[in-house]
């Protein structure tokens, strides 16, 4: 039977759907942090079971002709309804794409890569993890001849658009050439400038998980994340989970290196600082979300790198880091301890890299998944291609594939398409603190003071609050005054790596 208000039954159904969907967030967050992991059968059942019962309610006979007719009343729309009624279209076209099977098959083929890849990276055996994630590989292959059939776009652009609705390869391409073009002379020239300065000094551990923990818990809830409606916790790899009104954020511990937990927490704030703010009366409904990856990025890196890597910050944190693990001497003042922050050093790790050279590392990503997704890269081949993109782009090579090509989760979780939108959302980054600055007196005296109650409130504004009602571009260009680009990010990598 079908609605005689078509758009209310629509809300209806998508406020349902958004309930399947919330309570398979909290049931993938616990596969990744609490999990027994005998478990992982049964929890693979579930999630599948959840994400085909999301995906039937969505491509449900009558749910084409609803959104027709809503379609043909759009002019009665109010703003937020007419925007919440696109979205809906494009999800509903995403789903439609799919047979449920496919649905399923990707739910269960990725929840065993994820299991298969803990143990591999733990034991660095690649080999290990080459059937599961050739068939997490063959799967999305299918989800992205589907898509592209369904959406008019290539199968690249088509994976793309789940996590970026709009986002194009070569949009990307010309953003990431004109990158590759700078990242280089600045590295050389940000090498020789801190090669002349005063060298860091180490901080010396251990330094104890659950100070780690305490101080990392102080410091967000003073940025503004709230253990009301959230949590940390450890996982294998750092992630932001959950829900607008429970977000769950997860580290991970170095006994030897404090710093690299405190980022990650620091980073995942920002992603749930963005979550907690979205526009409250439309949490349930499409237009409620998050508009896509590169925004989401670019308040975590906002908050982890433009924020918290400032001297400002530094200041603030100094004393408290000192107290959390009862160190003193000139190694923990915090002129040392911004040295060590702004450090520019190429190495492995993606998520522990700085902010001049983590472009580089999504640069090869960005290849190599596309390079896998077309064929031209054989899954056995990706380990030597993974350390020659290396060598040719940081002048390093892995010594082993843990902290080569089964460093991250994505591509084992199924999620190829996303690792650009982390160097586009640090482009809109820095675009949206230089803009908040400007528009905020006294900001960054504000945070030396620990107080980010102006910064959020800006953020919450211009950010947060606009949910998807229009499109990334269209909410940078209203808060920045101008779309998404790298010049905010030349400008403040010069300032901050080669002061005058």
């Amino acid at each position: 039977m079908i609605s005689n208000d078509p758009y209310a039954e629509l809300e209806r159904r998508f406020g349902r759907m958004s309930a399947v969907n919330r309570a398979g967030a909290i049931l993938n967050w616990d596969r990744s942090t609490m999990m027994p992991a005998g478990a992982s059968e049964d929890r693979a059942d579930q999630l599948a079971t959840l994400g085909v019962i999301s995906h039937e309610m969505m491509v449900a006979q009558d749910m084409e002709e609803l959104l027709s007719r809503a379609e043909e009343a759009r002019a009665t729309l109010d703003p937020w309804r007419a925007a919440n009624l696109r979205e809906m279209r494009h999800s509903w076209t995403h789903e439609n794409a799919l047979p449920s099977d496919l649905v399923e098959a990707r739910t269960r083929a990725s929840s065993a890569c994820e299991m298969a890849w803990r143990e591999a990276k733990k034991n660095n055996d690649f080999k290990a993890l080459l059937p599961t994630l050739g068939e997490v590989l063959k799967i999305v292959r299918e989800v992205a001849a589907a898509k592209s059939a369904m959406l008019g776009l290539s199968h690249y652009d088509a994976l793309l658009d789940e996590y970026e609705p709009g986002g194009r390869a070569q949009r990307i391409d010309a953003l990431f050439a004109e990158l590759s073009a700078f990242l280089p002379g600045m590295l050389a020239r940000v090498t020789e400038h801190q090669a002349r300065g005063p060298q860091p000094l180490p901080l010396e551990g251990p330094f104890a998980v659950e100070a780690q923990r305490a101080l990392g818990e102080g410091l967000i809830r003073t940025i503004g994340f709230d253990f009301t409606h959230g949590r940390l916790d450890v996982s294998a790899h750092p992630f932001t989970g959950g829900t607008a009104d429970d977000t769950r954020i997860t580290t991970r511990y170095d006994e030897e290196d404090f710093a690299r937990a405190l980022m990650g927490v620091l980073h995942e704030c920002g992603h749930a600082l963005y979550e907690a703010g979205l526009p409250r009366d439309w949490r349930r409904q499409p237009v409620g979300n998050a508009r896509g990856m590169v925004l989401h990025e670019s308040q975590s890196l906002l908050m982890e790198m433009q924020a918290c890597r400032g001297r400002e910050f530094i200041d603030f944190a100094a004393p408290r880091m000192r107290a959390a693990f009862g160190k003193t001497g000139r190694a923990w003042d915090a002129d040392n301890i911004h040295r060590i922050y702004t450090r520019v050093t190429p190495g492995f790790i993606r998520v522990d890299a700085d902010e001049v050279t983590y472009p580089l590392h999504i640069v090869l990503r960005y290849r190599l998944e596309r390079a896998m997704l077309a064929g031209d890269l054989a899954l056995a081949d990706l380990p030597g291609a993974w350390n020659d993109g290396m060598k040719e782009l940081l002048g390093i090579v892995p010594p082993t594939d843990s902290v080569g090509c089964l460093q991250d989760i994505h591509w084992p979780d199924g999620s190829i398409g996303y690792f650009p939108t982390y160097t586009m959302g640090a482009l809109a980054a820095a675009q949206l603190f230089a803009a908040a600055r400007k528009a905020v007196p006294g900001l960054l005296a504000s945070i030396g003071k620990g107080d980010f109650a102006p910064l959020l409130g800006w953020l919450r504004a211009n950010v947060h609050g606009k949910g998807s009602i229009t499109d990334t571009d269209t909410i940078l260009t209203e808060a920045t005054g101008a779309p998404l680009g790298v010049a905010a990010f030349k400008a403040h990598l010069e300032s901050r790596y080669l002061p005058a």
